[in-house]
């Protein structure tokens, strides 16, 4: 039977582009759902920008913009990632629609109505240097559980322990870097706590399927016991104080919903503004007991989509989540891929170097399963899967065969096929179901291993009949042809398989087999003697230069306008933040392989020396640096790059249109600076 499928991933926050972490989830889901479509199931398939909170509002102020003006213009930055890596969303919205308005507001007043919103006197940090109360991101501190040090307010990404802000040791504020000091301020709370919530909440978790084990085990330790056994849940503090940027709470003046409320409340408020666009009854849909709600997200934000979230949902009379697929981070030399910390690879910047983005949507589906694991991009293994895989082994088939089909035999396929060509086909046709099952589960990775030992399969039967033999022999034009058709209908069950992880070359091959759009079906189906197209180029293999300039380093710092406008005013406090130093190159030389990079060895003082992998390469000789003295960003994170560590940033400026005005500057200090010395 038909499914009816309302499927999501975790909404991006509305303050910075996307990056590689958030292009794994899309992947993953996009793949489920393309799918599940060629099933024939009905698939709806939303997100939306995330776009309360203070820390848009203290982005957009520094800006000078709106918060409004300021989200809308990251949400007109998101089209081409989407695009360029093929996720097929049905709708994209933002958390500051009226759709999400009015159904957070209408949760709240459900659960009011329910007894489960209390109101109590809370002690709040407040920051006296910015006369504001602050936001658990905002503050920053000693992780109370690991001891991790620079944790946020309310969750440690160090041990994943959930918290109040208060209980950090040694707290900071994040904005002013001053000391916070408690004041006193009403506060709502949804009632986690009550027994009705945590007697839903441990027979939802505990509904078989529903989670993964992962998940389970770590609810497990959420679900603290006392010494008696038993079960408690902390309340959830919901409501933030003016002035903030979100949806206010309704009967209050200046009080509005913690993000984190009306944030999932987004993946509902999506569906309705799809749902509106169409003329299509939400309410009906949603009360369709026959409709699965589906979530991807990351293992991050598990605690409140598993906890709260279905809660919310459950005590407002709404329907919760069927499955929360929840799944690991993407890692670059191990560490989480993150812009902050300089450990990030850009989207964009993989296509802007001629990748293309279905290699990457292979090698990241090839890398993922069903349980909440780390994946990590490794450039080499990169190269080398995708040129073996799709090149060496899938496209080879159809370029193999195609040619001898045109120049024989008008390009019409074989009706026989004969009997071991039929034999293998008939062992591809039924790898349907294990195929079908693994995507099912989300265990692309293994689904792909046995698409490739299928393609494998099919290699082995091109080179024992070697048709660039039989093309050279009287009277074998039968068995030639058959042996091609053979190829033929075998590429075109593989790319049944492949087409929900590269579906751009799927609709290239669908217009070169000269047939309608495959669905799942067409696996188990034979074309019989049908004509096919012209073959054409499908697919080149990944150079390895496209990959060393998606992973250098970007351009040194500009620190004079040249040619370009000032960047946006800041305080003395963001410029504290930054740690100049002024530094002695010990060292400097070639980085073997890179056209763009030298190795900088650099002492700052500190009784030890600093690798600095800087792009300077085209403006100096190694030589030439040795024992001058410049200026470096020394409190930058350290960058793990395909070259090695990168342990700072030297400066250096140049003109904004580097192509009409060449030429690189590294700062350098007057005679008398020494290493160490702070550029204040």
């Amino acid at each position: 039977m038909p499914r009816k499928l309302f499927v999501t991933t975790a909404l991006p926050y509305a303050n910075a582009p996307f990056h590689l972490g958030h292009m794994m989830e899309y992947i993953q889901a996009d793949i489920w759902v393309r799918f599940q479509r060629m099933q024939g199931h009905e698939v709806h398939f939303v997100c939306a920008d995330d776009a309360h909170g203070a820390a848009i509002m203290i982005a957009a102020d520094k800006a000078g913009k709106t918060p409004q003006q300021f989200v809308a213009e990251i949400a007109g930055g998101r089209r081409p990632y989407l695009d360029g890596f093929h996720i097929g969303f049905d709708n994209w919205h933002s958390t500051d629609g009226p759709e999400n308005h009015e159904l957070a507001q209408d949760i709240y007043r459900a659960l009011r109505k329910e007894g489960l919103i209390a109101e109590r006197a809370v002690e709040q940090f407040f920051d006296p240097v910015k006369s504001m109360f602050l936001a658990d991101r905002y503050i920053k501190g000693e992780c109370p559980n690991c001891g991790a040090k620079d944790q946020y307010g309310d969750n440690c990404d160090n041990c994943g322990a959930v918290y109040s802000p208060t209980d950090l040791k040694n707290p900071y504020s994040a904005l002013s870097g001053a000391a916070p000091v408690l004041k006193s301020s009403a506060h709502y709370f949804f009632q986690l706590s009550s027994a009705r919530c945590i007697e839903f909440l441990q027979q939802w978790t505990a509904t078989p399927g529903r989670l993964q084990p992962e998940v389970l085990n770590k609810i497990r330790e959420w679900f603290a016991t006392d010494g008696e056994g038993h079960v408690s849940l902390a309340d959830w503090d919901i409501s933030r104080d003016a002035p903030y940027f979100g949806i206010r709470i309704p009967d209050t003046a200046d009080k509005y919903f913690y993000v984190w409320l009306d944030a999932p409340v987004g993946y509902l408020a999506s569906l309705k503004n799809y749902f509106g666009k169409k003329g299509w009854d939400f309410d009906a849909f949603m009360a369709d007991p026959a409709v699965e709600q589906i979530h991807f997200i990351g293992k991050d934000i598990a605690y409140f989509h598993t906890l709260f979230w279905p809660a919310m949902l459950h005590f407002s009379g709404r329907k919760t989540p069927d499955k929360v697929y929840v799944h690991g981070f993407i890692t670059l030399g191990g560490d989480k891929m993150s812009k902050s910390r300089g450990t990030g690879l850009s989207p964009l910047r993989y296509l802007e170097v001629g990748l293309n983005a279905e290699w990457l949507r292979y090698y990241i589906a090839a890398k993922l399963n069903a349980r909440v694991e780390d994946i990590e991009f490794n450039p080499e293994d990169f190269i080398a899967r995708v040129n073996s895989d799709l090149v060496g082994k899938y496209v080879n088939i159809a370029s193999r065969a195609a040619g001898f089909l045109a120049k024989r035999f008008g390009g019409r396929l074989s009706a026989d096929l004969g009997v071991e060509g039929r034999a293998l086909l008939d062992g591809l046709r039924g790898a349907s179901g294990n195929v079908r099952e693994l995507y099912e589960e989300r265990e692309f990775g293994k689904a792909l291993r046995e698409v490739m030992l299928l393609a494998d399969r099919v290699n082995e039967y091109v080179d024992r009949h070697k048709p660039w033999d039989l093309a050279k022999q009287a009277g074998m034009d039968a068995a030639l042809h058959d042996v091609c058709s053979v190829c033929i209908e075998a590429f075109r069950v593989l790319t049944v398989f492949l087409k929900p992880v590269m579906p751009a070359l799927a609709a290239q091959v669908e217009a070169f087999l000269k047939i309608s759009p495959l669905d799942w079906h067409d696996a188990t189906r034979s074309l019989g003697a049908h004509t096919i197209g012209t073959y054409q180029h499908l697919m080149q293999r990944v150079d390895a230069k496209q990959v060393d300039a998606l992973l250098e380093p970007p351009a040194p710092a500009t620190i004079t306008p040249g040619g370009e406008a000032l960047a946006a005013e800041i305080g003395i406090d963001d410029f504290a933040k930054v740690d100049l130093r002024i530094a002695r190159i010990v060292n400097a030389e070639h980085v073997e392989g890179s056209d763009k990079l030298l190795r900088l060895t650099l002492d700052v003082g500190e009784g030890r020396m600093r690798n600095v992998l800087s792009g300077i390469k085209s403006a100096y000789k190694p030589e030439d640096l040795i024992g001058k003295m410049t200026v470096m960003v020394a409190n930058l994170a350290p960058r793990k790059m395909k070259f090695g560590v990168s342990e700072g940033m030297v400066l250096a400026a140049s003109h904004a249109d580097e192509k009409a005005h060449p030429g690189l500057y590294v700062l350098e200090p007057w005679p008398g600076a020494e290493p160490g010395l702070r550029v204040r």
